[in-house]
């Protein structure tokens, strides 16, 4: 019983905890990442790792049955649009890099994920984890302790 009164009262704080994260997701900014494809995703993956690439040196990151270059090619470009790439112009070819850092995709894929499952809720989130009990109490203390160090440091930057 004890166990479990400690569990409501940590809940009872997060959810007065909710607000101010939801509300520190919303300051940083981070614009609503656009879905990426399974091959897609795995293309950013080379960018992230390698750095700036040709889309011929991509070719080299596969195995036997590679990819066609022009389906590569087409794929970059849509990365290019969907706003992930970039490109430098060398002659008649571009080296492509990533604008989307892997962190902030990341960042932008969990809100989306949020947005869509939990009615863009993260204590909804929070609590669907408790509720599967895939959170531990101890992993529930540490988000209330980041949630308290983010609300400090973003009191410290208004002042």
């Amino acid at each position: 019983m004890k166990k479990q009164t400690t569990l409501y009262s940590l809940l009872t704080i997060f959810i007065s905890f909710q607000t101010i994260f939801f509300s520190l997701f919303v300051a940083t900014n981070y614009c609503t990442m656009k879905s990426l494809t399974t091959k897609e995703e795995e293309i950013m993956g080379f960018f992230w790792e390698k750095g700036p690439l040709f889309v011929k040196q991509l070719l080299d990151y596969y195995e036997e049955p590679k990819p066609h270059f022009n389906t590569l090619s087409t794929i970059v470009r849509g990365l290019e649009e969907k706003g992930f790439l970039t490109h430098t112009t060398y002659g008649n070819t571009y080296l492509y890099f990533a604008q989307v850092s892997e962190e902030d995709f990341h960042k932008g894929t969990l809100k989306n994920v949020i947005k869509k499952y939990f009615d863009n809720s993260y204590l909804g989130a929070v609590s669907s984890l408790v509720k599967e009990e895939s959170i531990s109490l101890d992993d529930l203390k540490l988000l209330i302790s980041e949630v308290e160090k983010a609300h400090q440091n973003q009191t410290k930057r208004k002042n």
